[in-house]
């Protein structure tokens, strides 16, 4: 199980103690985001916007940063990694994405800085020891044609870094993923490191947009697509209604051939993403009328584990961890009882 940006049903996402309580709850992976700072630092944030995961709106040294900028096709107002150093950047403080869904976490508002990929990969390192076994890394790298265009690719950083760490190797300790193909073709070239292509229902690639290539997700996730995306890749990572599509009720309707057409061509399969709360589950698993209320989340694992998936991006990795045992003591005893 990978917890998606750490623990961050329980902790502001893409903090040290997210991740740290990700592994603690049993998660194999942890998942940290990754963008560039102006000086060429990785941390980890959702995306090359900041104003939302941290308090950089209420520092008035900074209210000249706040700008207007394009990213992939979408326009967002606010204050970027790349106009900050990362000494800079040091000095803010992280703050809960979903206020209004995850009040619980706004606690931690102002507890915990911004973290480098460094810190996480040092973290992952000591957990391993401390838990006795291993904590891998599954970094997503956000938006590479758009830091391509700033001047400061992502490419040459992110393969430095792991080779810098001593993790660059085939073992699965890091995986490297992203939802441009062009980024996961490069460092395919240049890493031994496992590779997942993420994809997301009726989106395009930023990197084929910006080539003028026709295809589409829908296009990439044909047999043919995941024949090709298996040249350069070992996993795919699709968005949940790609495997399991919600009907126009909004219920969990009837599995697709993804799983099948994917296992067929070689690659792994883990959908994202997984969360406890009525506000992102299926209509017909939801539990009362708080979308923050927790729902029949253990219902969407069961339904996604049946679907033939080999792992899931899950903020809440407590609730995955136990799901997927549930599931392996149900398969063991129906095989005792048939033997």
């Amino acid at each position: 199980m990978i917890g998606h940006r750490g623990a961050s049903g329980y902790r502001p996402e893409h903090t040290l103690a997210s991740y740290e309580l990700a592994a603690w709850m049993g998660a194999d992976y942890v998942e940290p985001d990754l963008v560039i700072t102006a000086d060429g630092a990785l941390v980890t944030r959702h995306e090359p916007e900041i104003g939302g995961t941290t308090d950089v709106a209420s520092r008035p040294e900074f209210a000249d940063r706040r700008t207007t900028r394009t990213v992939d096709g979408e326009v967002h107002d606010g204050w970027f990694v790349e106009d900050f150093t990362l000494a800079e950047l040091r000095t803010l403080r992280a703050v809960e994405r979903l206020p209004h869904v995850r009040r619980n976490n706004t606690i931690y508002d102002g507890h915990y800085g911004i973290a480098t990929f460094e810190e996480v990969l040092a973290l992952c390192a000591r957990l391993s020891a401390r838990l006795d076994r291993r904590i891998g890394i599954y970094a997503e790298i956000k938006n590479p044609t758009y830091f391509a265009a700033a001047g400061l690719p992502l490419e040459h950083a992110v393969v430095r870094a792991l080779r810098d760490a001593g993790v660059d190797s085939p073992d699965g300790a890091v995986v490297v993923e992203s939802f441009e193909t062009a980024f996961l073709r490069t460092v395919r070239e240049e890493l031994s490191v496992p590779i997942t292509q993420l994809v997301e229902q009726g989106t395009v690639p930023a990197d084929l947009v910006a080539t003028g290539d026709p295809r589409t997700t829908e296009d990439l996730v044909t047999p043919e697509g995941l024949a090709e995306i298996a040249g350069y890749a070992d996993g795919l990572g699709p968005d949940k209604d790609l495997v399991i599509p919600r009907d126009a009720d909004g219920k969990l309707g009837t599995p697709t051939s993804l799983v099948a057409d994917a296992h067929a061509a070689g690659l792994l399969v883990h959908p994202y993403t997984f969360r406890n709360e009525n506000h992102f589950l299926p209509a017909d698993l939801r539990r009362g009328d708080d979308p923050s209320g927790y729902g029949d989340v253990f219902g969407e694992y069961a339904a996604f584990l049946a679907a033939g998936v080999d792992g899931m991006f899950t903020d809440n990795p407590d609730t995955a961890v136990a799901a997927r045992d549930l599931r392996g003591r149900l398969l063991r005893e129906s095989w005792m009882m048939a033997g």
